[in-house]
């Protein structure tokens, strides 16, 4: 029997061990996450483990919840302590779930710490973490160096000042000087979803601070450009959009899908109820028109798709979202994702591009679709997206890579991401590395690929680290 979760973790070949040890020190590059700029120029000291392990991951809400534990010590105002007992009382029964080794990882490698957790161990490892997280080893600052993270990509509103990056970048924040790129992602879900109540009070805010009316469609993309070219001042590498379901409606010409546009426009000014099908042309065109606008820029574009949000209404009104109540939709979306590429490069061409699915059976469509739109003379210029969310577990990843090498070109792969609002995710990248690792190292070990050691180094050490740091260099 196999010691729990040792140095040989997932690793079940001599290859697979091999290649790990030649890349799990590259640096990370967490180019999409949700981590707060203001904690990081702050540099925060976490006061507990509950803060810094529980405060906004609603993966481990939903099994708290799944285990019956009681609203109050997940989202509520029960004491932090009590708070962390109910998470090593419901962990014991995770069995098969990533959080399992999510958590432990985590437990070893920021805190030492290689018992197990549970009820019976949980008051011991309480007090040894919250005594390490008084260090300057585990402020973001002390994270960040050590875990050698190269830059974090954050998520941001096109009307967000940016403030926090900007003192992180001038060095005048409280963090100081950190060799990390923090860097802004564009992220103007907002000024798309028409569908949504509060777009009109949005697009009203967006017109203040874009220092312009906006009076149609157009208007929105001028406005929305002015706020990138500000986000690109203050180092923005990355577009993000989060869509149920690929944004495409067929017209006779684009004069007739800009007239679509502005009526649909005008009728959410006025008040209208708009549904998300309806808002199809409004979304295809200003859509389309970022991509363009990314690719003059040299601006990655992701698009995080087939996500069904906020599916319990009565949770949704009293917690709020992003707390775990959104679930994999199993839209339909290879017809409408070809044609918004191809709309995308009849506009004036796409730029460097990540796709991703929440459902894994869109894989195989993804990535055939991406391949029609390669070139430009960029290595993986359109991207098969890292599993993500519900997809990031062993078997997910697994998947995720496979259908990359038989229908892609693996070693092209921009790897792994934490998608994460918590400073304690960063062994993520481990997690996957070693998958990695032991899926290439299986079949060189089954005589499926050469055993060219610095070819293979290569390979591991580019999709860990490398690839990243070339794909979101503006060129």
């Amino acid at each position: 029997m196999k010691k729990f979760m040792d140095k040989n973790f997932i690793l079940e070949t001599k290859t697979a061990r091999s290649l790990f040890a030649a890349c799990q020190n590259e640096p990370l590059w967490d180019y999409h996450c949700h981590l707060s700029p203001k904690e990081i120029a702050e540099n925060k000291q976490f006061k507990n483990l509950t803060e810094i392990w529980l405060g906004g991951d609603h993966y481990k809400w939903r099994q708290m919840r799944t285990y019956g534990i009681e609203e109050k010590y997940i989202t509520g105002d029960a004491p932090d302590y009590e708070k962390f007992l109910k998470w090593a009382e419901t962990i014991e029964h995770l069995i098969g779930n990533p959080l399992y080794h999510w958590t432990h990882l985590e437990l070893q490698r920021y805190f030492g710490i290689y018992q197990p957790l549970s009820v019976k161990s949980a008051p011991d490892i309480w007090e040894k973490a919250n005594s390490m997280l008084k260090s300057p080893e585990l402020s973001v600052k002390g994270i960040f160096k050590k875990f050698n993270v190269y830059g974090v990509g954050t998520t941001d509103d096109p009307i967000d000042s940016l403030e926090y990056h900007k003192a992180i970048k001038e060095g005048t924040a409280p963090i100081g000087k950190i060799d990390t790129l923090v860097c802004p992602s564009f992220r103007p879900d907002k000024a798309l979803y028409i569908h949504k109540p509060d777009f009109k009070d949005y697009i009203e805010k967006l017109s203040q601070v874009a220092g312009m009316q906006i009076n149609n469609s157009d208007d929105v993309i001028k406005a929305l450009e002015n706020r990138l070219d500000y986000f690109v001042q203050n180092g923005c590498l990355v577009a993000d959009h989060g869509l149920s379901y690929p944004p495409y409606t067929q017209a006779r010409d684009e004069k007739a899908r800009d007239k679509a546009a502005d009526e649909l426009f005008k009728a959410a000014m006025d008040g209208k109820q708009i549904s998300e099908e309806e808002g199809e042309a409004y979304i295809t065109k200003v859509l389309s028109s970022l991509a363009v606008a990314y690719k003059k820029r040299g601006i990655v574009m992701q698009l995080h798709m087939n996500v069904i949000r906020n599916i319990n209404q009565k949770a949704f009104e009293t917690i709020g979202p992003d707390t775990g109540f959104d679930a994999v939709h199993d839209n339909s979306m290879a017809e409408k994702l070809s044609a918004f590429l191809n709309l995308c490069e009849l506009k004036g061409g796409l730029p460097k591009t990540i796709l991703y699915s929440l459902n894994p059976k869109d894989y195989y469509s993804v990535a055939t679709i991406m391949g029609s739109f390669q070139g430009d003379g960029i290595k993986g210029k359109i991207q098969l997206g890292s599993g993500w969310w519900f997809c990031d577990h062993k078997d997910g990843m697994e998947q995720q890579l496979k259908v990359l090498g038989n229908l892609g070109m693996l070693p092209t792969f921009v790897g792994m991401l934490t998608d994460s609002r918590s400073f304690l995710s960063y062994t993520r990248h481990e997690y996957f590395r070693r998958i990695l690792c032991n899926l290439i190292g299986n079949w060189v070990e089954n005589g499926e690929f050469p055993n060219d050691r610095s070819l293979l180094e290569d390979i591991v050490k580019d999709i860990s680290f490398r690839n990243a740091k070339n794909y979101f260099a503006r060129s």
